[in-house]
């Protein structure tokens, strides 16, 4: 069964920004079935506009950051 963005519900999602870019936190749930975290980042290009990219590491500054929308992710799921 192919992947419908009509049935993906999104139940939480706050986002931190810096210069660089954005780092989203959300909770999905795909067919009324379990909740998910999800963590994203976009980057910024030349021109300022965000641009997903591949969330790979994340330094002390941006962990610490979303550390607390983790946790208030936990308890909406």
């Amino acid at each position: 069964m192919p992947y419908d963005s009509s049935m993906d519900e999104q139940l939480f999602s706050k986002s931190w920004e810096s210069d660089t870019g954005r780092l989203t936190v959300s909770v999905f749930s795909y067919n009324k079935g379990a909740k998910k975290l999800q963590i994203s980042r976009e980057n910024r290009d030349p021109q300022g506009e965000l641009r997903f990219a591949k969330l790979g590491r994340m330094s002390k500054e941006e962990a610490a950051a979303i550390l607390p929308f983790i946790q208030e992710a936990l308890s909406a799921m």
